[in-house]
């Protein structure tokens, strides 16, 4: 159960103050508190926009854990939803959740709403009362689901307070009347300790205990009594009794107390059996009659024996006998209610369609005869006539362990495993054998054919010899072989071939240059053979180039770079520096050289501080001002 539904672990609901204070306090700790009116009013909007946010998503957060964590009615088993409906009220307690939702969606909207409105925010001061108002809307929201907060909290405490019920595992369910023995019962064969009182309604609850049958952990429920009226007029004490008896998977226990100790008759009883007899169907049933050191079934009236008698022919029902008092059948009624839940869970299964799938995995082998013959027992003589050990006796048969004992002890002596040789001589048992003998392998002759089979070998080893097997040291192919090999070959040299074609054609391994400086390096002559071999007339071409080549030649001293530098038109370098000024947002160059230096400046701390490493010592300041000032050298005044 604790991996399925552990209410424990669900975290407690604060009160909405409570609630409010704790949200508030994280915003204050977590988002930045200081702004000044000069600030850039983006920076103004963006503090209070963060600090309506943060709220709100912590708002959200905490309703989230809280809608998560409380178990939902849809999604548990039937048997908690039941449960809860009996003590919490299904209705009030969705609606409680539902409540939470809803202002988690309404404390949504307000921080939407004011982010739009912060904005637009003018001033620090109308920011602040964007802030103010939006946070006092939360807060509102908050107060006005006291009364939820509180509900869930003490919904929270009792679940905490169930026991742990695994709907799933092998269950005894304990019922009846109040003070028939259920809790001595639970008391006796668990580890659980129920209050036991001689008056009615001791226990108000349902107890689970637990203990061991067969190997298995088994769950024992001990359920409040139940007094025989219709299902409107029961109490929540009741109700919880017929909701374990309705959804649990488990062996009824019913009880029942022949003595009438309990304040209630025989027949009473038995009515109250025939009335909830529907919440027991498909389920084993045990009658388990108590105090029979007061009262037994045999000391009853002919009519009421009969009512039991007819309870466990119609019923199917297991009427078994004990006595807490003094502990006569405890054991026996335990033994015989797992029993039949066992037996019950299993036919279910075998009901059930997974049967098939498990069915089809399993073979069963069977053996079969081989012949007629029939074959007995084999049992030796010697273990017919052998005597019982017994370690008084001096005639005993001596065992290994009596050597032991003998020679040494553990540690000291050594068994000896060659005594149980089966050997035609027993003299042979002890003797060595030699690995070698005479500079031969012993194992080599162990094999009674060694020598034919070496002899064929050497008459084979001959032959081959002979034949010039071993003579050449080139393999030897026969024509299918050698016309395979010569085909792949081929193959091979033809994917060389086009691999360099294609590498030739589309290789990226050399450095490519640009069409127009390309263009620069060609010559007339490459251009010519170029245009004739796309079949294009190159003559108007060639001349066209020659032409505009002859135009553009300079004379020698134009040539030289200091005069064309000196002879360069200084308006026109003017000017066309100042287009150059003005792409790049500058209005001359005097303004392009300061913005250069102001840049460097700035960027001188960063390169320092991108120079410093892990290892660099950090001196923040240089000279500490209470180390390197003091009093005044003419006066007794100090520095403050």
């Amino acid at each position: 159960m604790t991996s399925l539904y552990n209410f424990k672990k669900i975290e407690p609901v604060p009160t909405s103050s409570d609630f409010i204070d704790i949200i508030l306090s994280k915003t204050q700790r977590k988002t930045p508190t200081v702004i000044h009116k000069n600030y850039n009013i983006g920076r103004i909007r963006q503090f209070y926009m963060r600090k309506v946010k943060f709220t709100q998503e912590n708002f959200d957060e905490k309703f989230k854990n809280i809608l998560d964590e409380f178990p939902k009615l849809e999604d548990i088993h039937p048997f908690y939803a039941d449960l809860m409906n009996v003590l919490y009220d299904k209705d009030h307690y969705k609606l409680a959740l539902g409540q939470i939702n809803t202002a988690r969606h309404l404390i949504d909207q307000v921080a939407k709403d004011y982010v739009r409105l912060l904005k637009f925010g003018d001033s620090l001061y109308r920011c602040k009362q964007l802030k103010k108002a939006a946070l006092g809307r939360m807060a509102t929201v908050m107060k006005r689901q006291k009364d939820s907060l509180a509900y869930l909290e003490q919904v929270r405490q009792h679940l905490s307070r169930l026991p742990s019920i695994d709907p799933n595992t092998r269950t005894l369910l304990i019922c009846g009347y109040p003070n028939v023995g259920k809790s001595s019962f639970i008391n006796k064969i668990t580890r659980a300790d129920v209050d036991v009182q001689p008056y009615a309604f001791t226990t108000k609850s349902l107890f689970v205990g637990h203990m061991d049958y067969k190997y298995m952990r088994w769950q024992v429920i001990d359920t409040p009594g139940i007094l025989d009226h219709p299902l409107e007029d029961r109490n929540t004490i009741e109700m919880q009794s017929i909701t374990a008896m309705a959804h649990l998977r488990s062996c009824i226990m019913y009880f029942m107390d022949l003595s009438e100790q309990c304040g209630y008759s025989v027949e009473d009883q038995v009515k109250l059996f025939h009335n909830i007899k529907p919440l027991f169907a498909n389920k084993p049933i045990v009658l388990v009659i108590n105090k029979i050191d007061q009262a037994k079934p045999e000391d009853l009236p002919e009519e009421q024996r009969k009512w039991i008698e007819d309870i466990a022919k119609e019923e199917n029902a297991t009427v078994v006998t004990m006595s807490c008092y003094n502990e006569e059948g405890v054991m026996n009624v335990r033994n015989s209610a797992c029993d039949q839940l066992l037996a019950a869970r299993v036919e279910m299964k075998m009901k059930g369609n997974k049967i098939n799938d498990v069915i089809n995995k399993i073979h069963l082998a069977q053996p079969q005869k081989r012949d007629g013959v029939i074959r007995m027992p084999n049992v030796p003589e010697e273990t017919k006539t052998r005597t019982k050990y017994d370690p008084n006796d001096p005639n005993r048969r001596r065992l290994e362990r009596d050597l032991e004992l003998e020679n040494g002890g553990a540690g000291v002596y050594s068994v000896d495993v060659k005594k149980k040789y089966m050997l035609n001589d027993d003299d042979w048992k002890y003797d060595v054998i030699p690995e070698f003998l005479d500079g031969h392998n012993v194992a080599d002759f162990i094999d009674p054919e060694i020598e034919e089979k070496l002899e064929a070998l050497e008459r084979e080893e001959e032959r081959l010899a002979a034949e010039g097997f071993y003579n050449s040291d080139e393999e030897i192919l026969d024509d299918e072989e050698e016309v395979m090999r010569t085909a792949a070959n081929a193959i091979r040299d033809r994917k060389k071939l086009i691999v360099q074609a294609h590498r030739a054609a589309h290789g990226r391994n050399r450095p490519k240059l640009p069409i127009n400086v390309l263009a620069k390096k060609t010559t007339v002559s490459e251009m010519q053979e170029r245009l004739e071999s796309m079949g294009i007339e190159s003559g108007e071409a060639v001349e066209r180039t020659k032409s505009a080549a002859a135009s553009r030649k300079r004379s020698r001293n134009e040539s030289t770079p200091d005069e064309a530098v000196r002879d360069v038109n200084a308006a026109e370098r003017e000017e066309s520096d100042i287009h150059r000024m003005e792409d790049q947002g500058f209005r001359n160059v005097k303004q392009k050289t300061e913005a250069d230096k102001q840049k460097k400046l700035v960027q001188k701390q960063s390169a320092k501080l991108g120079k410093r490493g892990e290892s660099d010592r950090a001196i923040q300041t240089k000279m500490p001002k209470h180390l390197f000032s003091g009093k005044l050298s003419m006066g007794s005044r100090d520095r403050r």
